[in-house]
Parts: structure tokens; C-alpha cells; sequence
């Protein structure tokens, strides 16, 4: 599997679990103290666009590593747990980190 492949779920990961962690905070504004309703509509949009993007990047990421179903389940649900996405990108990123390719081509020597 590609590196670019790899690098694509891992930003996507950390954008996605960054957006839920502001989304929780204006939640709690919201609903604790009455303020921010605009912000928070924008943000819960603006994270469930990204989200769908992380979904896309997971499961292509899933199909490429041949994942059983239980695992790719995780890792999409994964962007909807507070920090989940976090401990989940570190535990993929190690586990596939010998079967990534680099997308270089390869001299052969005579």
C-alpha cells in the first residue's frame, strides 16, 4: 500500500478528532451558558463535512489493508468518540507501518 495512502487517513484522523474536541466545547457553551448557537451550527457542519472525508480515507485506507468488518467499524466510528480518533490513528499508523510502500521508484543496480 502506498505512504500517501497512510498519510491521508492520518491527517483526516487528527482534523476530524480536533474538530469534535472545539464542536464538544461549543456544545458546552451552548447548552451550559447559553451562548455561541451560531458558532456551534457552523462547527457541527463544518465537522460533519470532514467527517465524511475521514469516512472516505478510512475505508479506502480499510479496503487497501484488508481489514476484517469489526475493525474497520472501529476506525470509522473512531471520528465520533472525543479523542478516540487520536489513540486510534497511533495504534493503525504502527500496525501498518511496515506494510507501507514508499512511492519511489526503485534503480535497480547491474
Amino acid at each position: 500500500m502506498k505512504k500517501s495512502v497512510l498519510t491521508r487517513y492520518r491527517v483526516m484522523a487528527y482534523v476530524t478528532a480536533v474538530m469534535l474536541l472545539v464542536l464538544c466545547t461549543c456544545m458546552i457553551f451552548k447548552y451550559g451558558f447559553d451562548k455561541g448557537e451560531d458558532i456551534t451550527l457552523v462547527v457541527s457542519q463544518i465537522h460533519g463535512v470532514l467527517y465524511i472525508v475521514y469516512l472516505v480515507f478510512a475505508f479506502d485506507l480499510g479496503s487497501k489493508a484488508k481489514w476484517p468488518l469489526g475493525k474497520l467499524a472501529w476506525v470509522l466510528l473512531s471520528g465520533t468518540i472525543p479523542t478516540a480518533a487520536f489513540f486510534v490513528e497511533r495504534k493503525i499508523s504502527h500496525e501498518l507501518e511496515g506494510k507501507v510502500v514508499d512511492g519511489s521508484p526503485v534503480v535497480a543496480k547491474a
